[in-house]
């Protein structure tokens, strides 16, 4: 193995469906062998990478908005009574949440 031109091996593990799915791809390419095609995929194979920073950045907004309007239903339930500041920080949260999907829309390819 020491004089091969290809001397380092590599190995890795695959689900019976995702060794069919490998054979699938394979068969659209002319050739038999695996190897050739793996290494073929992982050298010049397409990589798509997503960016999602925004999408948590919304999820957290989501999540605070959440926790804010039990805390003003429990005291609403409490007093009988909401404030109106309450009310306009749930309107500003919701305003980022607006801009943050219309970044993320924007940025879609």
């Amino acid at each position: 193995m020491a004089n091969r031109k290809r001397n380092i091996q590599m190995k890795f593990d695959v689900t019976k469906e995702e060794r069919e799915l490998i054979r699938q791809k394979m068969a659209q390419i002319p050739t038999q062998r695996i190897g050739s095609y793996l290494r073929k995929m992982a050298i010049d194979g397409l990589i798509i990478y997503t960016d999602t920073t925004d999408i948590k950045e919304m999820n957290r907004e989501l999540h605070s908005i959440g926790v804010n309007i039990n805390q003003i239903a429990k005291r609403v339930n409490e007093t009988g009574s909401i404030y109106e500041e309450d009310i306009k920080e749930i309107q500003e949260r919701l305003n980022k949440i607006w801009q943050l999907q219309r970044t993320i829309l924007l940025t879609l390819p």
